[in-house]
């Protein structure tokens, strides 16, 4: 594993973070298979873990606690979410601060976290969604220093909703915000123009999410590709977005080198990236953790193979299906 400075919040964190939004909205959940998991992404290296109130309703979190608890003598970072009032994901325009994120309504949220966990105070919590239209608003600036000053939180950070990455620069620069935890894979390269020039300015931690499209740049998706009842997966990759989803990996496939696979080929593209911190794909799996930790002792793609890459950038925007 390989560490990158943490932002302006400086300390090392691993360049592979674990995401672990596995827990809510897909199946083939394993609670057990999870602690043995995120136990081996440990050993092998991994400090940083991203969760959410949101996940499996604090289920998450309580496993997260479990595993910091149990390896007292490792520097973890934890990083929670705090989910919008309204329940509605992603924010939409127009929607108003007080029905989404209200000064009481951090607090609280907040407090239920750390009792998920089991913790007294955390190291980076986030607003799960966010419009950059709050950004002067002073209640809810007031309410991260209220966190912050009673010493229940170090840091805080907001996620990004999907495709909209500039949905947080004037936020950023009011200068209370550590970290941003933003899409950004081979397919969605938009982070790299205007928010991380922003970031890296105020030196503001980038966080990587979704380096596999949701599963797309895995390579091993197909248009008849489908999930069981109630998975999230069945209501983003509808056929507007599964068919070409699935045909631009599959051009993808003649870059992939010999004896690697398309998803170390993707998780190293974001690596190839200086400006991110940490990149946090799930993996519920032990396979799936040492195959993303072998990624980051690979190191960048060649310069040659990303010059190619950067030809599959796909402009997307925000739809009913994107959530």
């Amino acid at each position: 594993m390989r560490y990158r400075t943490f932002g302006r919040l400086g300390g090392q964190i691993s360049e592979v973070g674990y995401g672990m939004w596995g827990l809510a909205g897909w199946t083939g959940r394993d609670d057990d298979e999870t602690r043995r998991s995120l136990q081996l992404a440990v050993d092998l290296g991994c400090t940083f873990f991203d969760t959410a109130l949101a996940y499996g309703d604090g289920d998450s979190e309580k496993l997260l606690g479990e595993l910091v608890r149990a390896n007292p003598a490792k520097k973890l970072i934890v990083a929670s979410k705090i989910p919008p009032k309204n329940r509605t994901w992603p924010s939409r325009r127009g929607f108003q601060l007080q029905d989404v994120f209200p000064a009481d309504y951090i607090r609280s949220s907040t407090e239920v976290t750390l009792k998920n966990l089991g913790l007294s105070s955390l190291d980076l919590m986030q607003f799960h969604v966010w419009e950059d239209d709050w950004a002067n608003d002073d209640r809810w600036q007031k309410g991260v220093e209220a966190v912050k000053a009673a010493g229940l939180v170090k840091s805080f950070g907001i996620s990004v909703n999907r495709w909209e990455p500039a949905n947080v620069i004037r936020t950023l620069r009011t200068g209370l915000i550590d970290a941003v935890q933003v899409i950004y894979n081979i397919f969605d390269q938009n982070p790299a123009d205007e928010l991380f020039p922003v970031c890296r300015e105020l030196g503001v931690a980038v966080i990587a999410r979704v380096p596999f499209d949701e599963g797309t740049l895995t390579g091993i998706l197909t248009k008849d590709s489908t999930w069981p009842q109630g998975d999230w997966r069945n209501t983003y990759f509808v056929p507007a977005n599964l068919h070409p989803s699935v045909e631009r990996a599959d051009r993808l496939k003649p870059l992939v080198a010999n004896g690697t696979t398309m998803a170390e080929m993707a998780l190293r593209f974001v690596l190839s990236n200086p400006d991110v911190a940490t990149v946090i794909p799930g993996m519920r799996k032990d396979r799936n953790v040492r195959a993303n930790i072998a990624s980051s002792d690979a190191g960048p793609l060649p310069a040659d193979l990303l010059k190619q890459l950067e030809a599959h950038r796909w402009e997307r925007s925000p739809t009913d299906w994107s959530q």
